[in-house]
């Protein structure tokens, strides 16, 4: 049923649920798994050294993340993607989904920005919306 599995993480509680359920989904239907974390651009304004030390720090924290969310995943039988991202979450999810040809998305309902959400509309919401594939939300 499901050959390609996406699961976008980015720390938060839900993302940890979402991993561990992308695990068992891939395990249960013998699929290959990707995992997607995207961050947000950092400003090209920052000058240098800033700029270097903040993307620097931004890709520290994406391989934490990626480090806890495999933690949660276990082995899988497929093929294992990563996938880390600068850009709009919701989009770089959806280009991937696209590129990878991902059967189902397996996310969080709340990520780590919250107050964000309330203004300008979850990056999970935006992701079900235009998604052309089943999207699994975890909360």
């Amino acid at each position: 049923m499901f050959k390609n599995i996406l699961v976008a993480v980015d720390g938060s509680e839900h993302g940890q649920k979402a991993a561990r359920m992308a695990g068992d989904l891939a395990r249960a239907f013998q699929a290959n798994l990707c995992v997607v974390i995207a961050y947000d651009p950092v400003p090209k304004y920052l000058g240098q050294p800033y700029l270097d030390q903040a993307i620097t720090q931004r890709l520290n924290e994406a391989d934490q993340i990626l480090k806890e969310a495999l933690e949660q995943i276990g082995q899988v039988p497929g093929a294992l993607r990563r996938e880390v991202l600068e850009g709009s979450p919701a989009e770089a999810i959806l280009a991937v989904a696209e590129t990878r040809e991902i059967d189902l998305i397996v996310m969080g309902t709340r990520g780590l920005s919250r107050l964000a959400g309330i203004f300008i509309g979850s990056q999970s919401q935006k992701v079900a919306a235009h998604a052309r594939c089943p999207v699994l939300l975890v909360h």
